[in-house]
């Protein structure tokens, strides 16, 4: 395991434990979380103020189940648990229970992370809490094959 990926693990795992105050030391003052919503706040600051967030409030845990690592990049495919209790993505709260598909990559630099790039299925969570109706299965092309 090279330092971006311990780096990288331990941050999920302050996440999944709440100890959101021990993410400080593992990213840099300047860090920037290209993932983060619009309202979030820059830097250090903020990013501990929406991991904070997502713990407390979307009472969110990481399932990991694959991380890659090279050099100063680290890559990690991920299911976030979480439960709704929020109006964040333009819905009212269910307080239900979810699962959702994430990938992460972060970088590394002078011993802390610099950078995280996430990607969340959003839509599925809004399926998953009855916040949107989940599509009916369509019919594809001429063939009469069947999705769903």
């Amino acid at each position: 395991m090279n330092h971006a990926e311990k780096l990288a693990r331990d941050v999920l795992e302050a996440l999944n434990t709440g100890h959101i105050a021990a993410v400080g030391p593992l990213v840099a003052e300047d860090f920037t979380d290209h993932g983060a919503p619009p309202w979030a706040p820059p830097g250090r600051a903020g990013y501990l103020q929406i991991l904070g967030f997502l713990h407390t409030v979307l009472e969110l845990r990481y399932e990991l189940h694959d991380v890659v690592a090279d050099g100063d990049r680290v890559a990690v495919r991920a299911t976030a648990h979480g439960r709704h209790n929020s109006d964040h993505l333009g819905f009212p709260a269910t307080g239900r229970p979810y699962a959702m598909p994430t990938m992460h990559l972060y970088r590394a630099e002078r011993g802390v992370l610099a950078e995280h790039w996430g990607v969340r299925d959003e839509l599925a969570v809004l399926w998953q809490v009855g916040s949107l109706p989940v599509p009916q299965p369509v019919t594809l092309g001429g063939g009469g094959v069947s999705v769903g």
